[in-house]
């Protein structure tokens, strides 16, 4: 088992007051690690830290702070087999997709870093004789970093590298489900020289959490997780009117229509249902198919799910893993018999398995109403629920029916109707002809309650910047 210490100005530093925080190995329950959880005292000392730091590293020009993010891009990749073998054991995921997941990492730090050179001003023409209006971008100070369980290797780079390179410093609170591998990436910011207290990084609990946000040097808040966490973080923003940036809960339809390839879309549907155990904000969460066509692709579904094997992906990668803890599985247990109650057909899975583990079965329910809790919230687990449409109008009115925005998806081989529905999908993302995958220089942004602002590409760097008005008069 091991023992992990809270990451401040480039040192692991012991304390002897936090509560300790266990670590669970998701498949059979075994304590993989401890770390002490940070007093408030504490993290109000790594605020302050990260302040001073941020006041030199914003100096600094931003092609010399892409030096830094490169060199720790090369960290990540050499110590990917360490932060991959934390990451398996506290998520269970397969050895191959943690290690994967901090090579993409490296990459999302490489490409931030890239916009060195590309973070512009602007000069704007006055209305005043012999004037120009000058507009500057501007760090926003530290920034407080709010890390999900599902992604925490990904979305901890995703959120500090666009920070780094427009000159802020941050302090890092990683999910307390998933901290080990969060300490493997901070020995990547200690082997890449970066300044010291730039990046900081400590597991808290909640009230902990909420000092940081609050602090009155804290300028931004970013944080991937429910929509119940982002109204938290909304309620801590306006103690000191802090900006915010929140990725929040998602409901990705799928819209399958009949002249669809059906047998790729299943087997997509499927995969992005299944994978990480549906452990993922875009994950398709609704299935909307033709009438024309529907008998046809749920079978084909049904055949898709009840193949798909789940277990100890040690043992076997292509097993389906497991949830991350007993409060998830038994969450999403009870919403499928609920389901079931209100009218809904368990056509495959929705049950729980029996033995060690936080398992549940790749589960499939037909005859469900757009009304129904299963089609209204999210899921975060392996369960599909399908309903039938008439036409693209109304599988467009279906799909749009909803709090959440986040990502969307269409299987047709018709432009028209693709681009039809792609106009007017209300959420930040459509795929067409292929389930969510987030491009690093795309913009991962969702619409009503899946959040405010957005990560990745250009306008995802622009969220950690403020801008400042120079008028100059000659």
């Amino acid at each position: 088992m091991r023992i992990d210490k809270n990451f401040v100005n480039n040192q692991f530093v012991s304390s002897n007051k936090g509560a300790m925080i266990s670590v669970y190995n998701p498949v059979d329950n075994t304590v993989v690690g401890q770390v002490q959880a940070a007093t408030a005292d504490e993290a109000i000392d790594a605020v302050a830290i990260a302040a001073a730091a941020q006041k030199g590293w914003r100096q600094l020009t931003s092609i010399e702070r892409a030096g830094y993010m490169h060199k720790l891009a090369d960290a990540l990749v050499a110590r990917k087999d360490a932060i991959g073998r934390a990451l398996a054991d506290e998520s269970g995921k397969s050895l191959e997709d943690a290690t994967n997941e901090a090579v993409y990492a490296a990459e999302i730090t490489r490409y931030h870093a890239e916009w060195a050179r590309r973070i512009e001003g602007e000069i704007i023409p006055s209305d005043t004789p012999c004037e120009s209006l000058l507009l500057q971008r501007e760090p926003i100070g530290v920034v407080a970093c709010l890390i999900p369980f599902n992604y925490p290797v990904y979305t901890l780079l995703r959120k500090i590298a666009p920070a780094l390179i427009t000159g802020n410093a941050v302090v890092v609170r990683p999910s307390n489900n998933t901290p080990c591998s969060a300490f493997e990436i901070a020995k990547a910011v200690q082997d890449s020289g970066m300044p010291a207290g730039v990046v900081n990084i400590l597991t808290m609990d909640h009230a902990t959490a909420e000092t940081v946000c609050t602090h009155p040097k804290v300028g931004m808040i970013t944080l991937t997780g429910s929509v119940g966490a982002g109204r938290k973080v909304l309620e801590y923003s306006q103690v000191n009117i802090a900006k915010s940036s929140l990725e929040l809960g998602g409901k990705s339809p799928a819209i399958v229509e009949a002249d669809a390839d059906l047998e790729k879309a299943a087997r997509e549907i499927v995969a992005s249902k299944t994978t990480n155990c549906g452990q993922l904000c875009t994950a398709i969460e609704r299935v909307y198919v033709h009438e024309a066509v529907y008998e046809q692709f749920v079978e084909l579904l049904r055949a898709n799910l009840a193949e798909r094997q789940f277990g100890d992906r040690a043992l076997n990668p292509s097993f389906m893993g497991p949830l991350i803890n007993e409060n998830a599985r038994l969450n999403i247990h009870q919403m499928v018999e609920r389901a079931i109650d209100d009218g809904a057909k368990l056509e495959v899975g929705g049950y729980i398995p029996e033995g060690p583990g936080h398992f549940y079965p790749p589960t499939l329910l037909t005859h469900c109403r757009q009304d129904m809790e299963i089609v209204q919230e999210e899921i975060f687990g392996p369960v599909l629920p399908v309903l039938k449409y008439r036409d693209a109008d109304e599988a467009l009115a279906l799909a749009n029916d909803h709090q959440f925005g986040l990502a969307s998806v269409i299987y047709t081989e018709n432009y028209r109707t693709a681009m039809k529905v792609a106009n007017n999908i209300e959420a930040g993302e459509i795929y067409i002809n292929r389930t969510p995958a987030d491009p690093y220089q795309g913009y991962h942004a969702g619409w009503k309650r899946s959040g405010l602002g957005g990560d990745d590409g250009k306008h995802g760097m622009l969220e950690f910047i403020q801008t400042r008005l120079v008028v100059l008069n000659y």
